[in-house]
């Protein structure tokens, strides 16, 4: 070994004076107990996957017109004719009598909406090879703006003040309940908007009134828009007859515009009375002490934060604005904590639809194109029209002997019995368990000059901003800018207060 030098040599001879043991000659390399160690492959797909709903059905559908100038949205209308009902006789030799019309001015504040997020310099070069950081940012904006704008297209409230909740009714009910006897109980009620009612909880510590946000670039703003005005105080004594099985039931006026209702109460006024219940409808049964940290006190309670500057009127707000001419109908509040269901009539139909759909053509000839309904509601509707009354409508037949049936029936459409129309039933993400709205895509009067009842009115549609670099970030946005436009509102309804049950 020519190469091999004398150093070489020695230490091999060294080495076989020492021989390696078993244990050592068995060793081997074993799959490792965790993904991210060992020499372990690390199987990562790419790039990640958006596992979280877009859900839009109203900003999918509505029209976009671009082309939106000033502050505002202005447009007048005819909305009658001969409203007086002038008859049409004329006598020989002479002219007819004067008709008059009726017209109305209407006009929509442009808002500014959008969202913002950043990719720091070490989250980009982190994501090289798997992701792109920086395009994933801004595709998330948009989502998110998506969303945002389908929130304010049901439920945004510019203008629709809730108001005070009118003084709750009390009554003492003697069992059922754990609330002592022969003590006096405090109840107050708080109407909450939709965006309240998607925040607020019983157990939440910060239940929104108004709060001041910090934007991306140091400013503030005053958020409102979650809640009309605490009622007050109303108070009943429970009975003295030494039993703690008591309960109290509260109601107060349905509020149109309100998706749900927030129920404080205790033994003493104020700090002593604490949020205990959210309600869909407009009643609670208390039958045990309040265990929210919220108190009747809470900063802002005292006064009314439903309305937001910053976004603009969505449809229930417009529906339930005064002299809307939209349908507007209220169930009844029945027992208060129960509240009042809708009904079968009997027909395969459902009492409160009809009576909505009579309304509809009885004052506008017109008929709406979609119901929108929460999942309560579609399961109440379905349960109600398939067993229509104890006389089911749904027959199930097997074919050549078979022995499977698919079990569910769902009702997709309704058919309008005044006009012969289908009205689609569709669930809508974020409609307030005790509500429905109608909806029309089209007034069918052709000289009209409206092709959509509805359109968003824009200044500018989506458009992206990356900010100029100010740290080791990049900033991005994104955002629209426009209002939604309803041109003849009594095309919409929404029924409320709709207890869950069937």
């Amino acid at each position: 070994m020519p190469n091999t030098t004398q150093d070489t040599l020695q230490r091999i001879a060294e080495a076989q004076k020492n021989p390696i043991a078993d244990a050592d000659l068995t060793r081997a390399y074993s799959q490792s107990s965790s993904a991210t160690s060992g020499l372990t492959f690390y199987d990562l797909e790419s790039p990640a996957k958006l596992l979280y709903p877009v859900l839009t059905p109203l900003r999918n559908r509505i029209p976009r017109v671009v082309g939106g100038r000033g502050i505002q949205a202005n447009w007048r209308a005819i909305t009658a004719i001969n409203p007086s009902k002038v008859t049409g006789g004329v006598s020989e030799g002479n002219r007819g009598a004067v008709i008059d019309q009726t017209t109305a001015d209407y006009l929509a504040k442009f808002a500014g909406i959008g969202h913002e997020n950043y990719v720091t310099f070490e989250a980009d070069y982190a994501a090289e090879g798997y992701d792109d950081a920086k395009a994933r940012a801004v595709q998330g904006l948009l989502h998110s703006t998506m969303i945002t704008e389908e929130l304010l297209d049901l439920g945004g409230n510019a203008s629709l003040a809730l108001s005070a909740a009118a003084t709750p009714t009390l009554a003492d009910v003697a069992t059922g309940g754990a609330l002592a006897a022969a003590t006096a109980y405090k109840v107050y009620c708080v109407p909450l908007t939709l965006r309240g009612q998607r925040t607020w909880s019983v157990a939440g510590t910060g239940n929104p009134v108004a709060v001041t946000r910090t934007n991306a670039d140091g400013s503030t703003d005053t958020i409102k828009g979650f809640c009309g005005q605490m009622s007050s105080v109303a108070s009943v004594t429970t009975a003295s007859d030494g039993n703690a099985t008591h309960g109290v039931r509260a109601s107060v006026t349905p509020i149109a515009g309100a998706a749900a209702y927030a129920w404080f109460w205790g033994t003493a006024t104020g700090a002593g009375s604490t949020l205990g219940a959210i309600t869909a409808i407009n009643s609670v049964l208390i039958t045990a002490n309040a265990t929210g940290s919220m108190a009747a006190n809470a900063t802002g309670l005292d006064s009314d934060n439903s309305k937001d500057s910053l976004v603009y009127d969505g449809l229930i707000s417009q529906i339930a604005t005064s002299g809307s001419g939209a349908y507007v109908a209220a169930l009844a509040t029945g027992t208060a904590g129960v509240g009042t269901k809708l009904t079968s009539d009997g027909a395969g139909g459902i009492t409160q639809v009809e009576t909505a759909f009579a309304s509809f053509w009885d004052n506008y000839r017109l008929s709406p194109d979609t119901i929108y309904v929460s999942s309560q509601v579609l399961l109440d509707m379905n349960a109600l029209i398939i067993a229509n009354g104890g006389a089911p409508l749904i027959r199930y037949a097997s074919d050549n002997g078979g022995n499977t049936l698919d079990a569910g029936t769902v009702v997709g459409s309704y058919l309008n019995k005044i006009t012969n129309q289908r009205v689609a039933i569709k669930v809508h993400p974020n409609m307030p368990a005790g509500m429905m709205i109608f909806y029309s895509d089209s007034i069918p009067y052709p000289l009209s000059n409206v092709g959509s009842v509805l359109v968003k009115k824009l200044r500018r549609d989506y458009y992206q901003i990356e900010w100029p670099l100010k740290s080791r970030k990049y900033e991005y946005g994104v955002y629209f800018d426009g209002v939604l436009q309803c041109y003849f509102p009594p095309a919409f309804g929404m029924i409320h207060n709709i207890a869950a049950g069937h």
